[in-house]
């Protein structure tokens, strides 16, 4: 049993306070508990589990064991194999506080944003001129981001959001690039290790730069001939940056495997499990997720709550169960610069995500509820718990996508 954790399925009847709730009978997403599970610190604890689930999986390796009249003996649960967590709380070299407010960090986010956005841009159009590849001024850009994610995620992520670009591969590097220093930050990683993920998130899609123009700008889904050309760009990706300095080991190995899956249907070499290196499989799930946000010719946008309901289904099958939920825990289930529409049919963008309370994140209130312009922009925080006109207290109803209700976030902040 030392692979392996032990859990037990019990009704709700048998619970009690300090049992670990490692499951519950229906998805996490639809809850306020942490992904990860729980400890019961108290009889309101109890009852609320108790209206919520019918039977749930504790973990009596990490609490208090339940009365054997409520287990389900009928066939004993074993679950994920220790080494996934392990080879996951490996990484967690630092822990990364938050060190200014969101408002403080916004002007350095801004100054880092334009930095790395300028030396995107260069690095497009050497690329696309047929110059060699020089990553200096991508790493001073990188460095920038990194130093305002580390110091506080949620200013940066915002802007990234709230700035989107038409250009889709621009957009996309960017996107993925800071997606990886949050994630990576979250999951403990140090600063070298940030810089190294967070440069790959930007540049494992150079190859695309060698591809014919028509496939890139074509308007509808690619057959079957040209996805096997599409596919081809991990290949270019890797004759561009073998020979450029300052692009490691570790680097060209997360770029190499980023379209590789976790139950190996992915691409080229169909590896599964951890056959894939933890930085592949780290970018893998952010380019999904920010593809599946992104505003695309031939495709319609999901809303970033739709994108994370869409991961957390495929845990476990396209991407390592883990990391799907350490994920959705670094963006939250609204991340920061996400459209929403409160219960009291008000429409808002997240501004920022508390940790501990996923559903309940700060938002910038910007229509009514009839989905007109309000006349001045105010910031209300979920989780201070603010009741409506009615006194019933204020929640997210649903995620948007973007560009709803004709909102152009970057025309609103940054005229």
């Amino acid at each position: 049993m030392d692979d392996f954790t032990q859990e037990l399925r019990i009704t709700v009847q048998g619970l009690e306070v300090d049992m670990y709730v490692a499951r519950l009978d229906r998805p996490w997403l639809g809850t306020d508990y942490p992904l990860e599970g729980f400890r019961l610190t108290s009889d309101a604890d109890v009852e609320t589990l108790r209206r919520l689930c019918s039977h749930v999986y504790v973990d009596v390796s990490r609490g208090a064991s339940p009365n054997p009249r409520f287990v389900d003996l009928g066939t004993p649960d074993l679950v994920r194999e220790a080494q996934s967590e392990e080879e996951i709380a490996a990484l967690r070299k630092t822990v990364w506080e938050v060190q200014t407010e969101f408002d403080e960090e916004l002007a350095d986010a801004e100054a880092a944003h334009e930095s790395l956005s300028e030396s995107i841009n260069t690095v497009m159009e050497d690329l696309q001129a047929g110059r060699q590849l020089t990553i200096e001024n991508l790493r001073t850009g990188v460095d920038a981001m990194i130093d305002s994610i580390t110091r506080n995620p949620s200013a940066f992520v915002w802007l990234k959001a709230i700035r989107r670009k038409d250009d889709y591969a621009y957009h996309h590097a960017l996107g993925c690039s800071v997606w990886a220093a949050s994630f990576g930050r979250h999951l403990g990683l140090d600063r070298s290790e940030l810089g190294e993920l967070a440069l790959s998130g930007l540049l494992f899609d150079v190859g695309k730069t060698r591809l014919p123009n028509r496939l890139l700008s074509q308007p509808a889904p690619l057959d079957e001939s040209d996805s096997a050309i599409m596919r081809t760009h991990v290949q270019h990706s890797l004759d561009i940056l073998e020979g450029t300095e300052g692009i490691t080991l570790r680097m060209l190995e997360a770029i190499a495997t980023h379209h590789e899956r976790h139950d190996g249907s992915g691409y080229p070499h169909g590896l599964s499990g951890t056959e894939i290196p933890m930085f592949g499989r780290i970018l893998g799930l952010i380019d999904s997720y920010h593809a599946m946000t992104s505003v695309r010719k031939f495709m319609e946008s999901r809303s970033p709550h739709q994108a994370v309901m869409e991961l957390y289904l495929a845990r476990g099958q396209l991407y390592q169960a883990e990391l799907v939920e350490q994920f959705i825990q670094t963006c939250g289930i609204y991340p920061s610069g996400s459209l929403v529409e409160l219960s009291d049919g008000c429409v808002g963008v997240v501004t920022s995500v508390h940790s501990l309370r996923r559903l309940r994140p700060e938002v910038m209130v910007l229509l009514d509820a009839q989905k007109k312009p309000v006349a001045n922009f105010r910031k209300i925080d979920l989780n201070d718990m603010i009741e409506d006109a009615n006194g019933v207290v204020l929640s997210i109803r649903r995620g948007l996508p973007p560009g709803a209700h004709g909102i152009d976030t970057a025309e609103l902040f940054l005229s």
